[in-house]
C-alpha cells in the first residue's frame, strides 16, 4: 500500500510539472496575428474567479488599438461590476519568431509573449492594488483566436507559485 501511495504521489507531481508550450498550437487557425486582431475597437467581457472559483468580479473592458510598424498601443478601459474604472496602456513591440514584449504602468518589468498558431501566450507580473496594498502578481495569459472577429482568454495568476485565481475573457473585434 505504501509504494501505491508513493507512485501515486509521484505521478501527480510529475503530472504538475508537465506544461503546455505555445508551439502545440503552431499549426492551429486561424493564425493570430495581433497587429491585425488588436487594430481598432475590440471590446471584451470577463470575470475572475477566486481558488474556489467564485466569480469575485466581473467586467467589461473597450481596447482601442493601433500600430505604428512593429509598435502597437492598447488602450484598456475597464468598468467593473461594482461600478470602478481602470484604465491601462499597454506598448507591444513584435519582434522575430512570434515574439512580443510589452509594457504598462502598472506591469513591473516588461511582458513576454510568444504567438504560434492560433494562440498567444503572454507573461507578465502585474503590480495589484488590494485593499490599500499593492501585490506583485504572476499572470500566465493564453490567448485563442476563435474567427477573425473572436478570441478566448484564460489567465492564471499566482504568488510564489501559489494559484490566487483566474481571469476568463472573451474578446469580440467590432
Amino acid at each position: 500500500m505504501k509504494r501505491l501511495l508513493i507512485v501515486l504521489m509521484t505521478v501527480f507531481f510529475l503530472a504538475g510539472c508537465a506544461s503546455v508550450d505555445v508551439a502545440d498550437y503552431r499549426n492551429e487557425k486561424p493564425v493570430l496575428d495581433l497587429q491585425t486582431y488588436f487594430n481598432g475597437t475590440v471590446d471584451a467581457w470577463g470575470v475572475f474567479q477566486d481558488r474556489s472559483g467564485k466569480v469575485v468580479k466581473r467586467f467589461h473592458v473597450v481596447i482601442e488599438s493601433s500600430w505604428q510598424g512593429k509598435v502597437g498601443t492598447l488602450d484598456e478601459r475597464f468598468v467593473y461590476s461594482d461600478g470602478t474604472t481602470q484604465r491601462r496602456v499597454w506598448t507591444v513591440t513584435k519582434h522575430d519568431s512570434g515574439r512580443y514584449t510589452g509594457r504598462a504602468d502598472d506591469v513591473v518589468g516588461e511582458a513576454q509573449g510568444e504567438a504560434q498558431g492560433n494562440a498567444l501566450r503572454w507573461r507578465y507580473t502585474l503590480a495589484l492594488p488590494v485593499d490599500g496594498t499593492v501585490y506583485n502578481v504572476e499572470f500566465d495569459d493564453w490567448m485563442f483566436l476563435m474567427d477573425d472577429k473572436t478570441m478566448l482568454n484564460r489567465s492564471f495568476m499566482s504568488k510564489f507559485g501559489v494559484e490566487l485565481g483566474q481571469v476568463t475573457l472573451s474578446f469580440r473585434k467590432r
